[in-house]
């Protein structure tokens, strides 16, 4: 790419947008047909909870590979790549008949999985780059919106089509929007990136992200902490909530799963206006808004003692997470490039896998609403590091690097 055309930057962004979307999409699709699966391989609570651990194993291992991989093969390719992996593999789990077949498939689309967020995570922090506008929220509300989708034409079609179908449907699908989106992408060179000087607050000069040192790499395990303390909140939602409004406040089947879905619904609206947030407040700001709204939010939907003050409480919990992750993400890869959006995200899943067994174990030594508020004490860490750390403000920079080198 000869320059930063405006044409192939809005071309490219559109290109990371679809594959972004696809992502969640893939990932909605098989979550909703977990019950089904659980039946067909006849495991119990336990080993099917062992069995999912599969997922974000496979994730966690991968990714710091596959912030090597894009160094050295461009983040592009190896989104492509992953991105066939992923549509094949997410029509094995129906295939197996045993927990131990499960978890060991899962390992394989969990490691996919964590394949491509990093990789196409990494060709945005360069386009957010370039573009000089906090774009990554986009990209992240495109995968809420996807993963909205993946889950309603799950629920759709769970009554007429088997697991087997269904996800095999999903396999046409993705490698059919992947050979479309593929082909785009792999036709634009990463956007080139004007030297910079040092940065003061951020800690990457002219030596780039390839020379990590001791302080930028702590930095990036902070931007990584940040990241984390966002996951857990999101997989203790998504884990947990729905029981909180049905155990503990006296909904409905139907009513407690409005909980989760008015806190997905909630991040999504907050990532579609994150840019503008961003634009606005600035990365350091919004960080601590945002903690500090999620926290009064979950304070709020976990104590609360009315079933409509408790999704309230959700839906700012929502609002309030949306942002925090894409900035911990996209601020790691500014220092670090690919290694850097690799050790956050691993940071981040890691959270993920942390919270629900975490708050589980809470549960049983106080009571679930006590061990929910464990999201708000997080949020507020998050918060706390951004007053401390204080990000660089206004337009994101390149951390140092050549002009046209790939990621």
């Amino acid at each position: 790419m000869p320059g930063n055309n405006s044409s192939d930057l809005t071309r490219l962004r559109i290109t990371l947008t679809v594959f972004f979307a696809l992502d969640g999409f893939i990932f909605a699709g098989w979550v909703v047909r977990i019950p089904a699966i659980k039946e067909q391989t006849g495991a119990s609570a336990s080993a099917l909870g062992l069995a999912l651990l599969g997922v974000s194993a496979g994730a966690v291992i991968t990714m710091m590979l596959t912030g090597r991989l894009c160094r050295r093969y461009g983040s592009h390719a190896v989104t492509v790549v992953c991105g066939i992996l992923l549509s094949l593999s997410v029509a094995l789990p129906p295939l197996t008949h045993s927990a131990v077949a499960l978890g060991a498939v899962l390992l394989l689309f969990g490691a996919a999985y964590g394949g491509i967020n990093v990789a196409f995570n990494s060709a945005a922090v360069d386009l957010v780059t370039a573009l000089r506008r906090p774009v990554m929220p986009s990209f992240h509300a495109a995968f809420s919106l996807g993963g909205m989708l993946g889950a309603g034409l799950g629920g759709l079609v769970a009554g007429h089509l088997s697991p087997t179908r269904h996800l095999l449907g999903l396999t046409f699908i993705g490698l059919a929007v992947t050979a479309v989106a593929g082909r785009s992408l792999l036709r634009e060179q990463p956007p080139r990136q004007p030297p910079r000087p040092p940065e003061s607050a951020g800690g990457a000069g002219q030596d780039g992200p390839s020379r990590l040192d001791g302080r930028r790499r702590g930095l990036v395990a902070v931007f990584g902490l940040i990241a984390l303390c966002t996951a857990y909140g999101e997989g203790a939602m998504a884990d947990w909530g729905a029981l909180h409004l049905e155990q503990d406040l006296g909904a409905s089947a139907g009513a407690a799963a409005l909980g989760y879905s008015c806190f997905a619904l909630a991040m999504t609206v907050g990532r579609l206006t994150g840019t503008t947030l961003l634009e606005r407040l600035g990365p350091t700001r919004t960080v601590i808004a945002g903690g500090t709204t999620a926290a009064l939010g979950m304070l709020a939907g976990s104590l609360a003692p009315s079933l409509l003050a408790a999704l309230i409480g959700f839906a700012v919990t929502g609002l309030g997470l949306a942002n925090l992750f894409p900035v911990a993400v996209e601020r790691a890869g500014m220092l670090a490039g690919p290694s850097g959006v690799a050790i956050a995200s691993t940071l981040g899943y890691g959270g993920m896998l942390l919270g629900p067994p975490a708050i589980g174990f809470m549960a049983d030594w106080f009571s679930l609403p006590a061990a929910l508020t464990s999201v708000a004490v997080l949020a507020a860490v998050a918060a706390l590091i951004g007053l401390v750390l204080h990000f660089p403000g206004g337009t994101p920079r390149a951390p140092g690097r050549k002009a046209g080198r790939p990621v």
